[in-house]
């Protein structure tokens, strides 16, 4: 889990990870060591006797530190006094013993020196994992119940811990003395958001072993695990009935490491980063190779095609949620009860492969309450499916100008548009390496339950390099969704994301798509009716006529107006980043009084224009690309 602030600069400076993954069965006398994955990093120090001086100092100290007794089971250590510093970290399962935590904690070391001069390692598994055991417990539907209170218990309380560790036990009503046991922590360094956020994500996951005897949820950040049987002692049970209410707030300082969580009974990270010292020399950067192998450690579930067929009653009709020129998606019911969404792509469509390798290898270890989760894949011949969190209540498309048209409120408007911008921010700032969306747009902005936004489709998405302000790329994309230079020039950047995303603002404010002619408004595309009304100071024309005009105040329409605004403006240099609309979106109008949108000399009708002429060398009708909107050149 990403952390805030200068940890998310922090993060900046990291050349690379390693991830391996250790597994521990508990045995007190025998911990049963298992290794559940392996990989090291591209990148090599740049001096290696420097770095293995400083690699083996800091596993010496931790070492020092787990053995100091006490029950310490957290130790950080840092040698930093040459050109290549390490820094370091280890952390066991609170409920494990010394003597146990050190085993694991020389294996894990054992496995990281195979990587030789590999500038980063950590073990642990890199993306939410679940593991279930192979019997029901019995009375299979009292335990389920039990089962879910437990964990839904635990993941509401533990982050509100300190520190962040609950275990927890219920009896199972109509059994025999069965009684359900349960384990939640996350890594000491991060915050209480990532923390919840890390846990949600486990919760999710877990809940697929139930009825199984036992299962575990592992994340690169937190720990989540239930069982029949004990699996720690009872004077290690955690009263959490004061941290279930409303109250109860972690006080936790962020630690100068950020931790990651793994393992099963056992968590042990150990991180040895190699950092860029931009303030002593000006050497050249690394190459960064293939950095999407960063995110490849782990990789999705692989799905059987059987099971997916079976689970959407062979892609029947009756079980489409949508459907498009690259991919119908079905509403799926997997063996274990569990509801997703499955993507079968258009192999007819040119790029369906490379889009399906982009998504798999990109964003399966990208997680996000913003951001729709993909949960695993299926390839087999010629066919490609993706399989998601199921979404009920489909995209923001139809309700904004299908058959959902009016039913949205101000304040869910509101919402649907800050979640959206949060994802965008965590893509763009927050996580390790920049991810450019290139297609933000309502239909791939899904709302769950309660409506709350998360971004889809990330076939286009695009990788910014550490050390450039934009990249230069044929254009894929959607037509009056696009930045200008990204459509003439083919400048591509996070700004692209930041224009489209206030396209999709002005959407929402007027119900209206962008690419719709207003016949009462001399035949204006939305954008340019837009500026004209700001200009004017007419900005409530442009509300939805079915929004209730009691819900919401001629000012807050004004300000999402101007924000809107603001995104689209040209050079790129002139819009806000994602952290920045954030602040303006919870701010009042005063804030956007220092900073006007200005209007450039890009309209929508200038963009449609370049889009004939570039959908033309594609072999995308120009006729469409203007009336419609449809995407090209790799969509």
């Amino acid at each position: 889990m990403a952390t805030r602030g200068w940890w998310n600069w922090w993060l900046r400076q990291i050349i690379a990870t390693v991830a391996v993954s250790v597994w521990w069965q508990k045995a007190k006398s025998d911990p049963q060591i298992n290794l559940l994955n392996k990989g090291c990093s591209q990148y090599n120090a740049t001096n290696a006797a420097d770095f293995f001086n400083n690699l083996n100092a800091t596993f010496s100290d931790l070492r020092t530190q787990l053995s100091a007794g006490g029950g310490r089971l957290f130790a950080t250590a840092e040698q930093a006094r040459s050109s290549d510093p390490v820094y370091a970290m280890v952390q066991c399962r609170n409920y494990m013993s010394e003597t146990d935590c050190l085993a694991c904690y020389d294996a894990a070391v054992s496995q990281i020196r195979n990587c030789s001069a590999a500038n980063g390692a950590r073990t642990t598994l890199p993306g939410n994992v679940q593991i279930c055991g192979d019997q029901t417990a019995p009375t299979p539907a009292e335990f389920e119940a039990e089962g879910q209170t437990l964990l839904m218990n635990l993941e509401a309380a533990t982050p509100r811990m300190n520190p962040y560790f609950a275990a927890t036990k219920r009896s199972v009503a109509n059994s025999n003395n069965l009684t359900i046991y349960g384990v939640a922590q996350c890594a000491q360094t991060i915050s209480q958001t990532g923390c919840q956020d890390c846990l949600t994500v486990a919760f999710r996951n877990i809940q697929g072993c139930l009825p199984d005897a036992d299962g575990r949820a592992v994340d690169a950040a937190c720990f989540l695990r239930y069982s029949d049987t004990p699996f720690f002692s009872d004077n290690q049970t955690t009263n959490i009935t004061p941290f279930l209410g409303a109250g109860g707030n972690s006080s936790k300082n962020k630690a100068i490491i950020g931790g990651v969580v793994g393992g099963g009974a056992l968590v042990l990270v150990l991180v040895a980063l190699f950092l860029w010292n931009k303030f002593t020399r000006k050497s050249k950067p690394a190459q960064r190779g293939n950095i999407l192998g960063a995110t490849e450690l782990q990789g999705p579930n692989i799905y059987s095609y059987k099971d997916l067929k079976a689970a959407t009653s062979n892609f029947s009709e009756e079980n489409k949620l949508g459907e498009g020129g690259f991919g119908d998606v079905y509403k799926a019911t997997l063996k274990n009860g569990n509801v997703v969404a499955v993507k079968k792509l258009n192999i007819s469509y040119s790029r369906a492969k490379a889009d399906f390798e982009t998504e798999v290898r990109l964003i399966s270890n990208v997680h996000h309450r913003n951001l729709v989760r993909l949960l695993g894949c299926c390839s087999k011949g010629s066919e490609l499916l993706l399989v998601y969190e199921y979404m009920a209540n489909g995209s923001l498309d139809r309700f904004l100008y299908g058959d959902k048209r009016g039913s949205l409120t101000w304040k869910q408007r509101f919402d649907i548009i800050f979640g959206t911008a949060r994802g965008l921010a965590y893509l763009h700032e927050q996580y390790h390496v920049t991810i450019i969306h290139r297609d933000v747009k309502p239909s791939n902005i899904l709302l769950d339950n309660d409506f709350g936004a998360k971004i889809a489709d990330f076939g286009l998405a695009r990788l910014l390099p550490e050390n450039q302000s934009h990249v230069s790329t044929k254009f894929a994309g959607t037509l009056g969704y696009t930045a200008p230079e990204y459509a003439i020039h083919g400048h591509l950047s996070e700004k692209v994301d930041t224009y489209s995303f206030g396209v999709v603002i002005l959407e929402m404010m007027s119900g209206r798509r962008i690419s719709d002619l207003n016949v009462d408004s001399e035949n204006e595309y939305l954008l340019e009716e837009a500026w004209k009304l700001h200009e004017s100071g007419m900005h409530q024309k442009l509300a939805d006529e079915t929004l209730n005009s009691n819900e919401y105040k001629p000012e807050e329409l004004k300000k999402m107006v101007e924000i809107a605004l603001l995104c689209t403006q040209s050079p790129a240099s002139s819009r806000p980043t994602m952290s920045e609309i954030l602040a303006m979106l919870l701010s009042d109008r005063s804030v956007l009084e220092q900073r006007a949108p200005t209007r450039s000399s890009f309209t929508y009708g200038n963009i449609i224009n370049v889009g004939e002429t570039t959908s033309a060398s594609t072999g995308t009708s120009a006729s469409n690309a203007t009336a419609s909107s449809t995407q090209f050149t790799g969509r």
